[in-house]
């Protein structure tokens, strides 16, 4: 187990042991690592950037195994860490096991609800964001083909990848969208090499734009797609950086202003369920120089009207973690 404690960016390896006493927030990054390029390390830059405002300290913990959850979960409460913040949907039975006997820690989790009354459940309208970057995907293929690769084969992911579909068909109702999950593991997650497998077996049957969100699997989706010269979708964090010019855009999850929020408000973090939707900011695909050239006019003028129409309620984008079906498959 690897812990780790951050001074203004600066990091000094710390040996967490019961006598260790201490009330800086903590973070626990789920499996693939806070560097995945994604979900964790958007959680990471929310807490560095707390850190930079503010000039305080958090802990961080990097998951090796399934089998560290609880342990880290019991070592950082008893410890002090308050609040604890942790990634992924996979903490859920765990914390829903530990929080009652630390009473007076906060709680944050991001991407599961856990109704204990020390816990904030942090949640987010995937699918809207995905439905703006299926309008984006419809309109850049020039085949009528589009890709969607999940990772982990779970209600979460069908929902990223339900929306799509639901952008893709509104826009192009003759259009075709091809699904594939890299597996049913949490090893999933972290397995770039099957991404690009995946990218180029869907560009073999015509996907020209794939959208990935599969974590650090994602990152070998989108290199194969560069690769292939078609084009890809970024998930979590804004990945247009990473091919200039090949990223068609980036489904943004702010998970990075979840775990801000969550450290700000420290002790005083309050229980209960928190969603971030499209109105709110939690989601939205990212606009920046990496992807002017592949943006049209007309593009953004469909993503700004249907985001509108979104926020307002005139178009409900379906979500599959409340009725496990999708209307367009």
């Amino acid at each position: 187990m690897r812990i780790m404690t951050t001074f203004l960016g600066a990091a000094a390896t710390l040996a967490l042991t019961a006598g260790i006493a201490y009330a800086d927030p903590a973070i626990i990054f789920d499996l693939g690592g806070k560097f995945d390029k994604s979900f964790n390390e958007a959680a990471f830059n929310g807490a560095q950037r707390w850190a930079k405002e503010t000039g305080g300290t958090f802990k961080e913990l990097e998951m090796q195994s399934e089998a560290q959850r609880e342990q880290a979960l019991r070592r950082l409460a008893e410890a002090g860490a308050n609040p604890i913040v942790m990634t992924g949907f996979a903490f859920g039975d765990v914390l829903n096991k530990v929080a009652p006997d630390y009473p007076d820690t906060k709680f944050g989790i991001v991407d599961m609800v856990v109704d204990q009354p020390n816990v904030t459940s942090i949640v987010f309208t995937e699918e809207q964001g995905s439905y703006l970057a299926g309008i984006m995907a419809a309109m850049a293929s020039k085949t009528g083909t589009v890709g969607f690769i999940g990772g982990m084969d779970i209600p979460l992911i069908h929902k990223f990848g339900c929306g799509y579909a639901q952008g893709v068909m509104a826009t192009n109702p003759k259009a075709k969208v091809i699904t594939n999950f890299t597996g049913t593991t949490p090893a999933a997650w972290n397995d770039p090499v099957k991404g690009g497998e995946l990218a180029k077996a869907q560009k073999g049957q015509g996907a020209d734009v794939i959208y990935a969100a599969a974590g650090g699997t994602g990152i070998g989706v989108l290199q194969a797609a560069a690769d292939e010269g078609i084009l890809s979708i970024g998930v979590d964090s804004n990945q247009n950086y990473l091919h200039p010019g090949q990223v068609l855009t980036s489904m943004m999850k702010r998970v990075d202003n979840a775990v801000y929020q969550a450290f700000k408000d420290g002790t005083d973090l309050k229980p209960g369920v928190a969603v971030m939707d499209l109105k709110d900011g939690g989601v939205d695909v990212a606009m920046d120089e990496n992807n002017a050239k592949l943006v049209t006019p007309e593009m953004k003028a469909a993503v700004d009207a249907a985001a509108e129409k979104i926020k307002s309620g005139e178009v409900k984008v379906h979500d599959y973690m409340t009725d496990n079906t999708c209307p367009v498959n």
